[in-house]
């Protein structure tokens, strides 16, 4: 459960499925909150945090959008004590924006240029070794590392170790 003190409105029906999965990911984020980060950037300590809020929202938006799993009434339970980001589902609803990892990734205000986060730049455009990464951009960079250190080349496993030392 989040920290903060719900509605005293017993859950609605199905709750108890999914439940145990919010649980989980709840004590993740509790963890992702007291990780020490010593030598890390400002940024890179938040990305677990944002990983998870992402993932949280994530799961209740496809069970309710995708899968049809769950009722509105406990989407909107959800919604209400703040297991999912409003905000967040209601970009993924619209056109283009439905692999956004978080709302900063828009927020223009929060970069040096009043430009978007690299993960908004079509796969296409993107340069392999940029040096700037998001949410998404970090996993896609960590997996296309690991398939290529597991190729065999020196070269490439060189530049995977180099990687893992950011």
């Amino acid at each position: 459960m989040p920290k903060v003190k719900r509605s005293r409105k017993p859950p609605p029906d199905g709750w108890e499925l999914i439940e145990p999965t919010l649980d989980e990911l709840d004590q993740k984020m509790r963890e992702a909150e007291t990780e020490p980060h010593e030598g890390k950037r400002k940024v890179e300590s938040l990305w677990p945090i944002f990983r998870l809020h992402h993932q949280r929202s994530r799961y209740i938006f496809d069970l309710f959008y995708k899968r049809k799993a769950i009722s509105r009434e406990l989407y909107d339970y959800c919604i209400k004590e703040g297991y999912a980001d409003k905000n967040l589902i209601a970009k993924w609803k619209k056109q283009g924006y439905e692999n956004l990892c978080c709302l900063r990734c828009i927020q223009t205000r929060d970069t040096n240029f009043g430009t978007n986060c690299i993960c908004r730049v079509p796969k296409s455009k993107l340069e392999v070794d940029s040096g700037v990464y998001s949410l998404r951009m970090q996993r896609m960079f960590w997996l296309k590392i690991k398939r290529e250190a597991t190729a065999g080349s020196p070269r490439l496993q060189s530049r995977a170790a180099r990687s893992i030392r950011l």
